[in-house]
């Protein structure tokens, strides 16, 4: 299950600041002499800044391979929620070790904000939140401001709340696992510093977890692992029957799934050698039983889409539905005048 997160009464105590330059590019840390504290008004617009990117995304906790008190964020979080007062120490760690880490040349200086939330609620329980964010591009805005008596038009550099590249929010929660965290990079993660190397986070393997990786595997599998050549239609066909037993099912049981959504044993081989390059490739086994999260696997099914393009300029594009009637509905062939490929397709009724 997901966390239950509430952040209605949520609000920012306080913030350290640093620039973060990088040390490839001989670039410097700078870190605030002091604490930010601000008005209620600000309070309330700047909690509702570092808080808003962090809903809906996936559960993470802070992680170490040999003991999760070894992970640095893991060390200077526990300082600040057992004493606030360590938030502008904690906060400049922090920087320090986002700076010794970002010793790649395509990592980008930026901004970092660390930030003190106050009750968020989980499961009726208050706690309090670290909240991190780095922002690595300035966006320009305009100011009409008042100078000896008259009106000017100025043009300022700053953080847009909706063009924050980075965040780590850090949930006094579930300690003894590594914290409840929730993470985002904009960026696309191409190093994967900022996860791996910077925060040394791994998602938590929940139902929801295991859910959405199986229903992404099972699509990613229809659209490349199946031998070159094969019609969309078939690959179509291969990803809707995959997503409708994990639909169906209250559990998850990889055997009972490859015999009943893969049938075929040429398939099921197909199959497992691609979940096992899919595994490599994200640094984690996927448990064969698990409980199926009813909301990830609904989403899984309203997404699952495919389009078939042609080399003419034409895509076409079904919904799962289609699929069950492909056979009734869709007709393939070659014309041996043109020496083309077709396809026909059979309706009643445009809608």
């Amino acid at each position: 299950m997901s966390l239950p997160l509430n952040f209605n009464k949520a609000n920012l105590s306080a913030m350290s600041l640093a620039k973060v330059g990088n040390p490839v590019r001989n670039e410097p840390l700078r870190t605030s002499q002091s604490l930010c504290h601000f008005k209620d008004e600000e309070a309330e617009l700047l909690t509702h800044c570092f808080l808003k990117s962090f809903k809906s995304l996936e559960l993470h906790q802070l992680a170490h391979h040999t003991d999760v008190e070894k992970n640095e964020l893991f060390e200077y979080a526990t300082a600040i929620f057992e004493d606030n007062e360590n938030l502008l120490e904690s906060g400049a760690n922090i920087a320090s070790h986002l700076h010794a880490k970002s010793n790649h040349a395509n990592i980008k200086s930026g901004d970092l904000c660390v930030a003190l939330i106050n009750d968020i609620v989980i499961s009726g329980e208050t706690v309090q939140a670290i909240s991190i964010i780095k922002s690595e591009s300035k966006v320009p805005f305009l100011q009409i401001s008042e100078r000896d008596g008259d009106l000017v038009l100025t043009t300022e550099q700053g953080i847009y709340p909706d063009k924050i590249d980075k965040g780590c929010l850090i949930i006094n929660h579930g300690k003894a696992d590594g914290y409840s965290i929730y993470l985002f990079d904009k960026s696309g993660g191409s190093t994967q510093f900022w996860i791996r190397d910077f925060v040394g986070a791994k998602p938590v393997t929940n139902d929801d977890y295991l859910t959405k990786r199986y229903s992404e595997l099972c699509v990613a599998f229809a659209e490349e692992g199946l031998p070159e050549g094969t019609p969309q239609e078939d690959r179509m066909a291969v990803a809707s029957s995959a997503i409708n037993y994990i639909n169906e099912s209250d559990e998850f049981d990889l055997k009972e799934f490859e015999s009943t959504a893969l049938k075929e044993p040429e398939r099921i081989e197909q199959f497992e050698e691609f979940k096992e390059s899919y595994e490599e490739e994200h640094g984690q086994p996927l448990k064969e039983k698990f409980s199926v999260s009813k909301k990830e696997a609904e989403k899984a099914g309203n997404k699952l889409k495919s389009k078939m393009k042609l080399d003419v300029g034409v895509t076409l594009q079904f919904s799962s539905g289609f699929v069950h009637e492909a056979e009734r509905f869709m007709e393939r062939g070659f014309d041996e005048d043109k020496r083309m490929e077709f396809v026909k397709i059979y309706f009643n009724t445009e809608v």
